[in-house]
């Protein structure tokens, strides 16, 4: 659905209006978070038509809270989504007690059924920082899993249809994660982080970029470019959980492979920079560095993985030497 910004602003005074219809319209004890989610997917399905843009669906989303507000101050911000599915959201945490208040502050602000955090060895108060909330389930072990780990225990443990992953050290606004969860929703099975606008050319990067886009070259996904599972916020659909298995997650680029071979949708819809804000660790700056190896590791395991199932040449044919040459020369 294309519409000229007046266009736009029509719809969003609409999207008001029917907000406040739906508050107006009850008493003021039924007035809720869930109330105003149910209201907007209902609202949302009779009366809009076409595929709306991501940005899009969140201006509407927000003008109808606005609305729904006016009688239910109360709500403050929440932003519904106009969802066909459930959503879950897995968060790892291992000592983030200064920025996990903030994280799970904006993640209440979507309509997730369950919001899932995973702590692993935390030596802080990042248990104590975690709310005490129906909505929010607290994994906690003692010793460090790492985030790879202690998302394929959080996604082990989620039950919703759409599964997003962050981490407890990144404070995201609700209305950069909600694309995420939009474009699952609407039947992508992986939605990855598109994070080429940050990337420099491919002569300039480092190991570990130029080993994502080798990976998705690999698979016959050059348009994934450099995007990838072991980067954040990215969400994944019942689907694919169910065809790669939540064991797979442990190994960020082994699961990208199994979807990609298993012929899973894969896309990169929405760009967050995160890569500007990650959180600068011992482990994780250098050349080389212990977190760089780990991720080369990993992208050769599930290059390997891809072989095992495809064959040694991942379904690339044999080329004679007059085809390499016009190839080459670009004949």
């Amino acid at each position: 659905m294309t519409e000229t910004r007046s266009d736009q602003a029509v719809i969003e005074k609409m999207a008001i209006e029917a907000g406040f219809l739906a508050s107006s319209g009850i008493h003021e004890g039924e007035r809720s978070c869930e109330h105003m989610q149910q209201s907007l997917k209902s609202w949302y399905r009779h009366k809009m038509t076409g595929e709306m843009s991501f940005s899009e669906v969140v201006q509407l989303s927000l003008a109808f809270s606005r609305g729904y507000t006016v009688t239910a101050r109360q709500l403050g911000d929440f932003l519904p989504l106009p969802l066909h599915g459930t959503a879950s959201v897995i968060i790892t945490a291992s000592n983030e007690e200064k920025t996990l208040p903030s994280v799970i502050a904006q993640l209440r602000r979507l309509p997730f059924h369950e919001i899932i955090v995973v702590l692993n060895g935390c030596t802080d108060g990042s248990y104590e920082a975690v709310e005490d909330h129906p909505s929010v389930i607290k994994l906690n072990y003692p010793d460090r899993l790492g985030h790879d780990v202690g998302r394929a225990i959080g996604a082990s443990a989620a039950t919703g249809d759409i599964l997003l992953f962050t981490d407890g050290d990144l404070p995201l606004r609700a209305e950069e994660l909600a694309p995420y969860i939009i474009s699952v929703d609407r039947g992508d099975d992986v939605a990855l982080n598109n994070l080429s606008p940050y990337l420099p050319p491919f002569s300039e990067q480092d190991e570990v970029s130029r080993s994502k886009t080798f990976l998705n070259q690999c698979l016959g996904r050059s348009d994934l470019k450099a995007n990838s599972m072991t980067a954040v916020p990215h969400a994944l659909s019942r689907r694919a959980i169910n065809t790669i298995g939540t064991a797979s997650l442990i190994v960020p680029p082994k699961a990208q492979a199994l979807a990609l071979v298993h012929g899973l949708k894969v896309t990169a819809p929405y760009t967050v920079d995160v890569i500007r804000n990650n959180r600068v660790r011992s482990g994780n700056t250098g050349a080389g560095n212990t977190v760089a190896r780990l991720i080369t590791g990993d992208h050769i395991e599930a290059i390997g993985e891809a072989m095992r199932i495809k064959g040694i040449r991942l379904g690339f044919k044999t080329l004679s030497r007059s085809e390499l040459a016009k190839v080459r020369n670009g004949i």
